[in-house]
């Protein structure tokens, strides 16, 4: 991307799937700094001595910066001279979200508006956050504080844009493959132990995404947003039940147990709602979704407002193309966990 040509990009929960995929991305470019902000030391010393290894003429460009969004100054600390955010980092487990809620509203909410506010306040140029299909139509504790991290994000990029400074956009996108929290790597080690897959409903249907297309959504949004933007990408979908044969037919076939739904889990997941369909514009492999940009004075809007009919479907796992078990082999293989995984069997 030209506009990060000798540019300082900071990545919140930098140590993670995104953030390393990230890193792949734009790290041998001319890409001046990536400053990545987590609160796991590990990770990040983990990272470092990766860098080094893989990368030694590039890694002096990756700088490390130990906080918690939670935690204001952290954030402000390390904002300084940055002139792009990538905001990832968040609480991700559907079932400990249940459990913990309140950890999911400081790290998903009030996280993401010390982070948007840190950078308005250094001048950043713009900001492109991270949300999750579960935000859309939320049943759960982590979808209701991603949809109202959501809220937080178009709030923020109202007064960014009164302000003419930071533009704030989000993405919203399904299930990436291989990443925390994915089902994926938890069949394979089944597999490899000799037990049967744990499936809890066969039926069940989710988006899939490998963490290249998640940056290449990142990467559109950034290059395309107006304040307030939302952006979600056009993706396939498959069965929990067709996904589990996939990795047999990779790594061997140990059989299944069905051990029904977890806490807060969805039968599919959606992407975008009806209401949002409204305001969406079809951009070819993503879809647009611009601000809801009316202010409070209500009155104007009885006289001058247009009634658009609310389109008939959302778009969900289930309505969107399923992919046979073949095709989600062919797209298993398209991560580099699995065809690590296939190098040590």
């Amino acid at each position: 991307m030209d506009k990060l040509e000798n540019s300082t990009l900071l990545i919140t929960g930098g140590t993670g799937s995104f953030g390393n995929t990230v890193l792949k991305h734009f790290l041998t470019t001319n890409i001046a700094q990536i400053r990545i902000f987590s609160r796991d030391e590990k990770k990040q010393d983990d990272m470092r001595h990766e860098l080094q290894a893989r990368y030694p003429d590039y890694a002096s460009k990756v700088k490390f910066y130990i906080g918690d969004v939670r935690d204001h100054r952290s954030i402000e600390d390390a904002m300084p001279g940055v002139d792009y955010v990538f905001h990832a980092a968040a609480l991700k487990q559907v079932p400990s979200c249940e459990f913990f809620p309140m950890q999911a509203v400081k790290t998903n909410i009030e996280g993401t508006d010390n982070v948007l506010h840190a950078a308005i306040d250094a001048g950043v140029k713009r900001v492109v956050c991270l949300s999750t299909d579960k935000a859309a139509y939320p049943i759960n504790a982590m979808g209701i504080s991603k949809a109202m991290m959501e809220h937080v994000i178009y709030a923020n990029a109202r007064v960014a844009a009164e302000r003419g400074g930071t533009v704030i956009c989000c993405t919203r996108y399904g299930n990436v493959m291989c990443s925390r929290g994915s089902v994926i790597p938890l069949f394979i080690d089944q597999i490899r132990a000799g037990n049967p897959i744990t499936i809890t409903d066969p039926n069940m249907t989710r988006f899939l995404m490998n963490l290249d297309e998640a940056v290449d959504l990142v990467q559109f949004a950034f290059e395309n947003a107006e304040p307030g933007d939302l952006f979600i990408q056009k993706a396939d979908a498959s069965t929990i039940g067709d996904l589990a044969k996939a990795v047999q037919k990779l790594f061997g076939d140990t059989g299944t147990s069905i051990i029904g739904t977890r806490h807060g889990e969805k039968v599919y997941e959606t992407l975008m709602t009806r209401e949002e369909r409204i305001r969406s514009t079809d951009m070819g492999n993503y879809f647009r979704i611009v601000a809801d940009n009316r202010d409070l004075n209500y009155d104007k809007y009885l006289v001058d407002g247009k009634v658009k009919e609310v389109p008939n479907e959302e778009y969900t796992s289930s309505n969107t193309t399923l992919l046979t078990v073949d095709e989600i082999v062919k797209k298993l293989l398209t991560t580099d966990y699995v065809r690590q995984a296939l190098e040590v069997q």
